[in-house]
C-alpha cells in the first residue's frame, strides 16, 4: 500500500464520528442467572438509555426490557447496580420515575415501591434478594427538598414480588452502599461514611444480627477505605482494603481476626464513583478469581485453595466486572488495546476466553489502530519539590498516512474525570479518532489518579487544580523535549474534573497549550462547593479545603478568576441538564472570554446530563472539536466527513498557533 505524505490532523480515517457512534454500546454491568448471563448495554441510538440483554446457553440473547424502559438510577446521580437478577426475575431502577420494577419472564415491569411524593424522589440502587426469595435489600436515596441537605440515603427492605412500602433498616450515615444479606439471611453487611469523605477515603463496613440488632464494626474507619462486601458459604466476608496502601482482599470470620487473602502491590479495587463493583469473585471450590491492576494495565489472576498466585493468560488489558459462571470458569466485561470491551466466558484452569458478547467489528487493520505505551516521567508538587507521575501514550496511528517530513505531529493532552478515575489502557474510538487522523495523545494519570496505591491518590488532597496541572504540563513538555510531538502545537482536553484541569491549565500566564476543548468543567469551585448533588457536596473539603474557611484557595485556584490569563483559543462543550456540573460553570467562563475577545466556542445539549449519551451529541462534539483544532493549528477537515465547522468567536483577532 502507498504511503501518502499529508498534514497531521488531515489523515484520512475510518474512524469518524459515524463509525464513533454506529451500533456502539457503553457494556456495564454483567450478572449470571444460572445458566444465563445478562449483561448492560448503554446504546446512544437509543437516546442513550440503558438495556439489558439475557444470553442462554444455546447463544441465543434476547433484549429484556420494553421499548420506553431505561435501567439506570440517579443515585449519588452517577448510578450504578440499576438492577440485579435471580432465577429468571429481573429488578430494575426506571431512569424515567426512579422507581423499582419487578419482570419475570414473559411479563411485563410491574412497580413493586409506591409513587413517591414528588417526581423521582425516591431512587433506588445496589439490591440483594434474599436467600429464600421474598424480600430484597437496596439504598435508597429519598430527596425531600430542593438542596444536597435534604437527601437521605439508607438502606430498606422491601417486598421482591409486590408493591409494599420499604422498611428502613440503616439510616443515620450520610451514605451506605452495598448491602448484603448472609447465605441464611439473619446478617446483613453494608458499607458507610460520613461528609467530608468520599468512599475512597474513609469508609466502615458494618454487620448486623438481623434478630438481635447487635451491630459489629468489620474494618473501616479514617484512613481506611473499605469496598465490595461479600458472604461465603460459612458466613465469613470477604471484602476489599486499602489499610496497606492498596486495595487488596481480606476475610472476616465472626469472633475472629481479620486475615489477609490477597496481598500484593497491585490495585484489586477501584474508586465507588458508581455501585455495583465487582473486581473479585469466590468460586465453588474456595478459589477466588481477581482482577488487578499494576503498572499501568489490568489483568486477571486466582487465588488457588493453597494461598498460591496464579497470573491468568488472557488477553485483557482493562477489566470491569468479574462473576463466578460455574465450578471452573468467570464472566468477565474487558477489553484490550486491540479491542472494545466485551463480554467472555473464562475457563480458570485453563485460561480458555469464549467470548458471549463480541465487540464491534470496526473493520481496522492493525496498522490503523494506535497502541498505548504506559510511560511514567518527572513531575513536581505544589512546592516544587520532584515526584513521579505516569499516563498511557497513544502515537499518532495509519494505514496509508504519514506527516511531512521533518513534521512532528500535535498533541491532545486527554484528562480523565474523577479526579479518581483512570486512563485505560483498552481500546477506544473516541481516543483513535484522534491519532487515526495525525494527533499524538497523551491519557494522563495524574496524582489523585486510582491505580498506583492510596498514597499516589491522596497526593491531590489540598492540591486539586495544583498536581494534575502539574503532571499534564509535564507529560507535555516531555513528549516534546523526546522529540515525539510538536511543541508548539500542544492541546489539552477533559471532562467534568478533567475539564477543571483543562481550565485551569489554560489560566497561566506560561501555559505551553495552542488550545483546550473543555466538557462540563468547573470553572468556578465556589459555585460548585455551594450548587452541586449530595455526594460530591463536599468533596472539595479535601481537594482544596474546607469551605469558606479557605475561600481564598478557591478563588485563587478558580479559572473565572483568572480570566485576563486567557490568552488561548477555548472550545466548551456541556449538557443542558447536567446536575453535577451545571451549565452555569460553563456559561460563566464563555462570556468572560467573549468579553475579553478571548476566541471560543461553545455548544450547548439539550437533553444531555453530565456525559453525552446521544448518537447525534456525541458526534457533533467530537466533529465540532475537531473543526476547533483545525481552525486553531490550520489544518484542513476531511471534505469526505461533511463535517460542519463550528463557529469560533473572536478568532480573527488571534494569533497563530504557539505565539
Amino acid at each position: 500500500m502507498t504511503i501518502s505524505e499529508r498534514p497531521y490532523g488531515s489523515w484520512p480515517t475510518p474512524i469518524t464520528s459515524e463509525l464513533v457512534t454506529a451500533a456502539a454500546v457503553r457494556l456495564g454491568e454483567v450478572r449470571v442467572d444460572g445458566a444465563d448471563v445478562v449483561w448492560a448495554e448503554g446504546r446512544p441510538a437509543e437516546g442513550g438509555r440503558t438495556q439489558l440483554v439475557r444470553r442462554t446457553p444455546d447463544g441465543a440473547t434476547t433484549d429484556l426490557l420494553p421499548d420506553g424502559r431505561n435501567a439506570r438510577t440517579a443515585v449519588h446521580e452517577y448510578g450504578g447496580a440499576a438492577w440485579w437478577v435471580h432465577d429468571g426475575v429481573v429488578w430494575f431502577t426506571d431512569w424515567a420515575d426512579q422507581r423499582l420494577y419487578r419482570l419475570a419472564p414473559g411479563g411485563e415491569p410491574e412497580p413493586i415501591t409506591p409513587e413517591p411524593v414528588a417526581p423521582r424522589a425516591d431512587r433506588y440502587a445496589d439490591g440483594d434478594v434474599a436467600p429464600d426469595g421474598a424480600t430484597i435489600v437496596c439504598v435508597r436515596e429519598r430527596h425531600a427538598g430542593s438542596s444536597a441537605a435534604d437527601v437521605r440515603n439508607e438502606v430498606v427492605r422491601l417486598a421482591s414480588d409486590a408493591l409494599s412500602e420499604p422498611e428502613v433498616l440503616v439510616s443515620g450515615p450520610d451514605f451506605v452502599a452495598a448491602p448484603r444479606l448472609n447465605p441464611d439471611g439473619t446478617s446483613l453487611a453494608w458499607l458507610q461514611w460520613n461528609h467530608p469523605s468520599m468512599p475512597w477515603d474513609d469508609t466502615q463496613l458494618i454487620v448486623r444480627d438481623l434478630e438481635s440488632g447487635e451491630e459489629t464494626v468489620v474494618a473501616g474507619g479514617p484512613g481506611e477505605s473499605v469496598l465490595e462486601p461479600r458472604f461465603e458459604p460459612d458466613g465469613s466476608l470477604l471484602f476489599l482494603s486499602d489499610r496497606t496502601d492498596w486495595w487488596n482482599l481480606y476475610r472476616w470470620t465472626p469472633g475472629a481476626d481479620i486475615v489477609p487473602v490477597v496481598r500484593l502491590d497491585a490495585e484489586i479495587g477501584e474508586p465507588a464513583w458508581v455501585f455495583g463493583s465487582a473486581r473479585y469473585v469466590r468460586l465453588d471450590d474456595g478459589r477466588i478469581v481477581f482482577a488487578r491492576w499494576r503498572e499501568g494495565r489490568d489483568g486477571l489472576a486466582v487465588r488457588q485453595t493453597d494461598a498460591t498466585l496464579v497470573d491468568l493468560d488472557v488477553p485483557f488489558s482493562a477489566i470491569a466486572a468479574v462473576r463466578a459462571a460455574g465450578p471452573d470458569a468467570v464472566v468477565v466485561v474487558a477489553g484490550s488495546p486491540a479491542a472494545e470491551p466485551g463480554v467472555h466466558r473464562v475457563e480458570v484452569s485453563s485460561s480458555t476466553v469464549e467470548t458471549l458478547r463480541p465487540p464491534r467489528d470496526l473493520g481496522l487493520e492493525a496498522a490503523q489502530i494506535s497502541v498505548p505505551e504506559h510511560i511514567t516521567f518527572d513531575s513536581v508538587d505544589g512546592s516544587g519539590a520532584p515526584r513521579r507521575a505516569h499516563a498511557q501514550f497513544y502515537p499518532p496511528a495509519s494505514a496509508d498516512s504519514s506527516g511531512p517530513e521533518g513534521e512532528l505531529p500535535p498533541l491532545l493532552v486527554q484528562i480523565h474525570g474523577g479526579p479518581t478515575s483512570a486512563a485505560m489502557p483498552v481500546l477506544s474510538t473516541g481516543v483513535q479518532y484522534w491519532t487515526s487522523r495525525g494527533f499524538a495523545v497523551v491519557d494522563v494519570n495524574y496524582g489523585g489518579s486510582t491505580g498506583y496505591g492510596r498514597a499516589y491518590r491522596q497526593e491531590l488532597l489540598g492540591e486539586w487544580g495544583v498536581i494534575d496541572v502539574a503532571d499534564c504540563l509535564a507529560a507535555a513538555r516531555r513528549l516534546a523535549e523526546q522529540g515525539r510531538v510538536d511543541g508548539d502545537r500542544l492541546c489539552i482536553r477533559g471532562g467534568s474534573a478533567g475539564g477543571f484541569t483543562t481550565l485551569a491549565a489554560l489560566a497561566r500566564d506560561d501555559t505551553p497549550f495552542a488550545a483546550g476543548a473543555d466538557h462540563f468543567g468547573v470553572a468556578d469551585l465556589e459555585a460548585l462547593a455551594a450548587d452541586t448533588h449530595k455526594f460530591e457536596s463536599r468533596y472539595l473539603d479535601r481537594l482544596v479545603g474546607p469551605y469558606p474557611q479557605a475561600r481564598d484557595v478557591y478563588v485563587e485556584r478558580s479559572p473565572i478568576h483568572h480570566v485576563e490569563r486567557f490568552t488561548r483559543p477555548l472550545i466548551v462543550l456541556q449538557g443542558a441538564e447536567d446536575e453535577v456540573v451545571p451549565p452555569n460553570q460553563s456559561e460563566m467562563i464563555v462570556d468572560a472570554l467573549r468579553a475579553r475577545g478571548t476566541p471560543v466556542a461553545y455548544l450547548l445539549f439539550e437533553g444531555e446530563q453530565h456525559g453525552f449519551r446521544r448518537a447525534e451529541n456525541i458526534r457533533r462534539a467530537l466533529d465540532s472539536e475537531l473543526s476547533f483544532y483545525a481552525q486553531v493549528l490550520g489544518f484542513d477537515l476531511p471534505v469526505e466527513e461533511g463535517i460542519e465547522p463550528v463557529v469560533v468567536e473572536n478568532l480573527d483577532q488571534h494569533s497563530s498557533f504557539g505565539s
